[in-house]
C-alpha cells in the first residue's frame, strides 16, 4: 500500500482551527447573509476533530455501522426525482420534495458552494463522505425542526446543526 491510498482506517488530517480565517468569513457573513460560501468558509476554518468524531459515533452503533459500511451519497439520492416522488403524501420525503420545488433549490446547489471553498469534501474517504452528509442532510433538517430558510428559520437551524455536529463552525454562526 502506497502512502497516498487512503482506508477507512487512515484519519484526515486534524485541521488545526483557524479562528482569523472563520472571523473574516463571519464579517462577510453578516455582510451578505445570502452568501453561503461563507458558510462554508468557516466550517472549514472551525472543524477541527468533529468529522472524525461523528464517524466514529456512526458506525459504533448496528444501524450506524451499516451506513458508514455502504456510504450511499445522500446528494445522489436527493436529486433523483424519480426517487423522491415515490414518497408518499405525509412522508418527510415528501415533505422534502415539496419543500425543495417550491423554493426552487437543491441538494447539488449546496454541494456545488460547498466545493468552492476548495478543501477535502470530494476526498474518497469515509471522513469526508460523513462531512458530505452532514452538509447534504441540511435541508432535511428544515423539514424535521420545522425552521423555514428565512433569517430566523436559518439561525434557528445553524443553532440546532451545533450539538448535532458539534463543529465550532455552528457555534460560532449561531
Amino acid at each position: 500500500m502506497t502512502a497516498d491510498v487512503m482506508t477507512a482506517d487512515t484519519p484526515l488530517p486534524k485541521p488545526r482551527r483557524d479562528w482569523g480565517a472563520a472571523l473574516k468569513a463571519l464579517r462577510r457573513l453578516l455582510r451578505d447573509k445570502e452568501d453561503t460560501r461563507q458558510v462554508f468558509e468557516i466550517m472549514r476554518a472551525l472543524t477541527g476533530d468533529a468529522m472524525n468524531a461523528n464517524y466514529r459515533r456512526l458506525y459504533t452503533t448496528p444501524r450506524g455501522g451499516r451506513i458508514a459500511y455502504q456510504r450511499v451519497e445522500l446528494a445522489r439520492k436527493l436529486m433523483d426525482d424519480a426517487w423522491l416522488d415515490t414518497f408518499p403524501e405525509g412522508s418527510v420525503g415528501a415533505a422534502y420534495r415539496h419543500f425543495i420545488r417550491s423554493q426552487q433549490i437543491s441538494a447539488d446547489g449546496l454541494a456545488e458552494v460547498s466545493r468552492e471553498t476548495g478543501g477535502e469534501i470530494d476526498t474518497p474517504h469515509p471522513v469526508a463522505w460523513m462531512a458530505r452528509r452532514i452538509r447534504d442532510v441540511h435541508d432535511v433538517w428544515h423539514i424535521l425542526t420545522g425552521y423555514g430558510r428565512d433569517g430566523l428559520g436559518e439561525a434557528c437551524l445553524v443553532a440546532f446543526s451545533y450539538p448535532q455536529t458539534r463543529s465550532l463552525g455552528w457555534a460560532l454562526i449561531a
